[in-house]
C-alpha cells in the first residue's frame, strides 16, 4: 500500500508536469474533488477542472511548503502561481481572455487516501485574491 505522503507528492509531481492522465492515477474512478468553483465527482469531471485550470495558466506550478499526514489523511499548505495566458471560466459562465497578469495564490488542502488512491480532494483558496490579481474588482450591487 502507498504511503499517504507519497500520494500527495505524486499527484503535486502530476500537476506540475501538467500531465492528466498522471493526476488521474492518484483518484480512485469515484472521487470527489471540491474547490471553491464547485465540486467534481469522478475522473472525468476532475480531469474537465484541471485541464481548464491547466490552460488558463499554462506555466502552473505549485509549491507545498508543509504536508502534515495523519492516518490517512494529507494536509497540505501550497502556493500556485501562474501566468494567465488563455481562457479561464468565471463563475457566472462567461470565459476570461488571457489578460498575460502573473498570479500567487495560496491555499490549502486536505485530501483523504484508501488503499492508496485519493477518495476525496478538499482544496481551499481565496477567490477574490485570485480575481484582484487578474485584475478584476466587485462590482456594487444590492441584493433583494
Amino acid at each position: 500500500m502507498a504511503d499517504v505522503l507519497e500520494v500527495k507528492e505524486k499527484l503535486l509531481e502530476a500537476l506540475n508536469d501538467h500531465d492528466i492522465n498522471r493526476v488521474l492515477e492518484c483518484f480512485t474512478p469515484e472521487a470527489v474533488l471540491v474547490t471553491p468553483v464547485g465540486v467534481a465527482e469522478g475522473h472525468e469531471q476532475i480531469a474537465w477542472y484541471y485541464e481548464h485550470l491547466l490552460s488558463g495558466f499554462a506555466d502552473m506550478r505549485i509549491v507545498a511548503w508543509q504536508v502534515l499526514t495523519a492516518g490517512e489523511s494529507a494536509h497540505t499548505e501550497w502556493t500556485i502561481t501562474g501566468t494567465h495566458t488563455g481562457p479561464f471560466l468565471m463563475p457566472d459562465g462567461r470565459e476570461m481572455d488571457g489578460t498575460g497578469r502573473h498570479v500567487a495564490i495560496r491555499g490549502s488542502g486536505a485530501c483523504t487516501i484508501e488503499n492508496g488512491k485519493i477518495i476525496t480532494d478538499r482544496e481551499y483558496y481565496d477567490q477574490l485574491e485570485l480575481y484582484t490579481q487578474l485584475g478584476l474588482c466587485l462590482a456594487a450591487t444590492t441584493c433583494a
